[in-house]
Formats: structure tokens, C-alpha cells, sequence
């Protein structure tokens, strides 16, 4: 592992180390080099100071991205990357739907529909599940379901989590018309106004976080659920944050809810003794 992945690998320690840290070695530095990727995609929106120059770097990581797939990648992620996609066959449409659904952030900070939030979700989410799955080895076509409905349901533990800091920066991810239909207004969100509606609006969001967590569970076949243990270890620690989340009463305006390190270590380890 390059110092470059493993800087990156160091810093999502508390989100990301523990689901993937039980894999064989090779499996493992796959993840990692796939999760640098996508780590460094959402650094070049989340920490450039004008979306002119993210729009520039992202073209620019497009490029680099072309270049992997054909075999001359520029820099130090890219060059890890490229003997992942070639062994393990990754789409290079994954890593592109990645992309474009950070993009979405340099211009969108409002989802009017479900559908239209779903596409968002699908890209900067079920997209790197699929990617995932393909170094993890998978024999039924079903499991590519498993892989979406699981990035869906990761997503909104997300979304649900991180209202108040997303609100906090002008953003609101939850759909528009979920807001309209409990009677919370966009301005009351914004300004961290715990009025009618909002408990209802986040019982509803759980709800339906809760329904991608249980499609996923219906789409992964007893062939591949061995295979699927670390994707199983992720699924459980968010299932566990979104528990948490329901039991505070939704906290999320003002607090942000984590689950420990110590529970994660104990759902991978339980996980993989279970594979």
C-alpha cells in the first residue's frame, strides 16, 4: 500500500477500516485502493474553494480515470487502482456514476422527489457497492441488487444523520416533497427549528432507510453470503447508527450520532468468525 492510500485508509479509520480490516490481504488492498478513489473524489468538491475549480479537477480525475482503464494512470491512487480494475474486471462505469453524483454537489442543493434524490444515492453510494462486490467475488447476478439496495439504504442512515450539518451548510438532501407532506417548511430546517412535523419527517426518512436495509437482506442469497461478509459488517454498523439515531428521538439538528468503536469491532469480528 502506498503512503498516498494509506494516509487516506488512516483517516476514515472510524466509518470505514473496520468493515474490510477481516479481509485476505489482496481483497483488502483492492478495497482500499477502490476506497481512495472514491475518497479522493469527494475531497476534490468537499475541500476546493470554488466549484469553478472542482468542476476543472474533477475533469482532470476523469481523465486520470481513462487513463487507468487503458493502462497509463498519472497519479499515485490511479496507479494503485489500476491492477484492482484489471484483476477483479470493475466497470469503469461504477467509478464514472461516482463521479458524476459528486458532481451533482457543485450545482444541486435541493431534491424535489424521491426519484430524483434516488439518482444522487445510486451514484455516490450503490455505485461503489457495486465496485466493491466485484473484488469481494460474486456468483448470482441477484447479489448486484443486494449491492444497490444496501448503498440506498447506507445513504439515508447518511442523509438522516448529517441534516443538521447538511442544513448548516444550506443543503437539504431530504426530498422536498417529504417536507411539504409533514408540514415542515424548508426555512425551518435550515435554521434548526424544531416545529411540527419534523418528528414525523424523520420517522417517515428511518422508515424508508429501514426498507432498503430489509430489500437488500431479501436480495442476498445464501451463495454469496459468505463472500459478502464485509459488505454485511458495513450493513450492520449503519443498521446499528440508525437504531441509535430512532431510539435519541432523532437528534439530528444539533448533535451528531456515532456508534462506537468498540461495537464496530464487535459486529466485524462477529461477522467474519460467522463467514
Amino acid at each position: 500500500m502506498t503512503n498516498t492510500i494509506a494516509k487516506i485508509v488512516r483517516r476514515a479509520r472510524s466509518n470505514f477500516f473496520w468493515s474490510f480490516v477481516f479481509l485476505d490481504d489482496a481483497k483488502r488492498q483492492a478495497i482500499f485502493a477502490a476506497y481512495a478513489f472514491a475518497r479522493n473524489t469527494d475531497d476534490i468538491v468537499d475541500e476546493t474553494e470554488s466549484p469553478e475549480e472542482a468542476k476543472r479537477l474533477l475533469a482532470e480525475w476523469r481523465a486520470d480515470l481513462d487513463a487507468c482503464y487503458s493502462g497509463s494512470p498519472h497519479s499515485d491512487i490511479t496507479k494503485a487502482l489500476q491492477p484492482v480494475v484489471t484483476r477483479y474486471q470493475i466497470p469503469k462505469a461504477h467509478f464514472e456514476a461516482l463521479i458524476d453524483g459528486v458532481e451533482m454537489d457543485l450545482t444541486i442543493t435541493r431534491y424535489r422527489t424521491l426519484e430524483e434524490l434516488r439518482t444522487y444515492c445510486y451514484r455516490v453510494a450503490s455505485a461503489v457497492g457495486l465496485i466493491c462486490i466485484e473484488i469481494f467475488g460474486y456468483e448470482c447476478e441477484q447479489t448486484k441488487d443486494y449491492a444497490v439496495n444496501l448503498g440506498l439504504a447506507l445513504q439515508l442512515t447518511n442523509i438522516l444523520r448529517d441534516v443538521g450539518e447538511d442544513a448548516a451548510r444550506g443543503r437539504i438532501y431530504l426530498p422536498l416533497e417529504d417536507l411539504e407532506q409533514f408540514g415542515y417548511s424548508e426555512q425551518q430546517l435550515l435554521s434548526g427549528t424544531m416545529a411540527d412535523g419534523f418528528q414525523d419527517l424523520m420517522v417517515h426518512t428511518c422508515s424508508r432507510a429501514k426498507s432498503y436495509y430489509q430489500r437488500a437482506a431479501d436480495a442476498l442469497t445464501d451463495t454469496d453470503r459468505a463472500a459478502m461478509f464485509p459488505a454485511e459488517t458495513m450493513g450492520q454498523i449503519y443498521a446499528d447508527l440508525l437504531r441509535r439515531i430512532e431510539v435519541r428521538g432523532f437528534p439530528v439538528l444539533n448533535e451528531r450520532v456515532s456508534v462506537p468503536t468498540t461495537r464496530k469491532v464487535y459486529i466485524a469480528a462477529r461477522n467474519w468468525i460467522r463467514r
